[in-house]
C-alpha cells in the first residue's frame, strides 16, 4: 500500500461528513488508544497562523470543550445536537464521555454563542 501524504489524508477528511469523522475518530482512539483531544488540538494550532506565539487577544479560531454536562443531560444533548448537527447517539456519547471537544477551530463569537447555550443548559463549558 502505497503511503498517502498528509494532504492526501486533509482531502479525504474534508470530504468526510460530520458523522463519518465522529466515527472515524472513535475507531482512531480506540486503535491506538487516545483520545481525540490532543490531535485535534495540534490540528487545530496552524489555523491560527504563522505568527509565533501569539497572545490569546490574538487568537481568532477557539475551541469549545465540554468539561461537565451537569444535572440536565437530556437539555445539554440537545444543545450539542443543535450546535454540531450530530445525530441523538453521537451528542449523547459526546456529553457522556465529557470532557469532549464540542466545536473546534470557531470564532471568538461563535464560540461565546455555543457557551452560552450549553451553560444555560447546566454544562460546565471551557473555551481554548
Amino acid at each position: 500500500m502505497a503511503k498517502m501524504t498528509t494532504e492526501e489524508l486533509l482531502a479525504i477528511f474534508e470530504e468526510m461528513s460530520v458523522l463519518e469523522l465522529k466515527e472515524f475518530l472513535d475507531a482512531f482512539e480506540e486503535k491506538f488508544d487516545v483520545t481525540a483531544a490532543a490531535p485535534m488540538a495540534v490540528a487545530a494550532a496552524p489555523a491560527g497562523g504563522g505568527d509565533g506565539g501569539g497572545s490569546d487577544e490574538e487568537k481568532d479560531s477557539f475551541d469549545v470543550v465540554l468539561a461537565d454536562a451537569g444535572g440536565q443531560k437530556i437539555q445539554v444533548i440537545k444543545e450539542v445536537r443543535g450546535l454540531t448537527s450530530l445525530g441523538l447517539k453521537e451528542a449523547k456519547e459526546l456529553v457522556d464521555g465529557a470532557p469532549s471537544d464540542i466545536l473546534t477551530g470557531v470564532s471568538k463569537e461563535e464560540a461565546d454563542k455555543a457557551k452560552e447555550a450549553l451553560e444555560g443548559a447546566g454544562a460546565t463549558v471551557e473555551l481554548k
